[in-house]
């Protein structure tokens, strides 16, 4: 958990400074990451209804 903490807190500070300098960011748009969080979701939301089932989690 800490790493992400910490991975979100560099991006944040990045991101601040790639606005002060007025540079465009180099990430993808923010449809892109949306999407990207759903398929994480769902691929945790399946890992968790597995376990909560009792089935075998690869």
């Amino acid at each position: 958990m800490k790493a992400y903490f910490v991975s979100l807190m560099v991006g944040l500070v990045v991101g601040v400074f790639y606005n002060v300098l007025s540079v465009k960011s180099p990430a993808p748009p923010t449809i892109a990451l949306v999407g990207l969080l759903g398929m994480l979701g769902g691929e945790h939301l399946i890992l968790l209804v597995r376990s909560l089932l009792g089935l075998s989690v690869n």
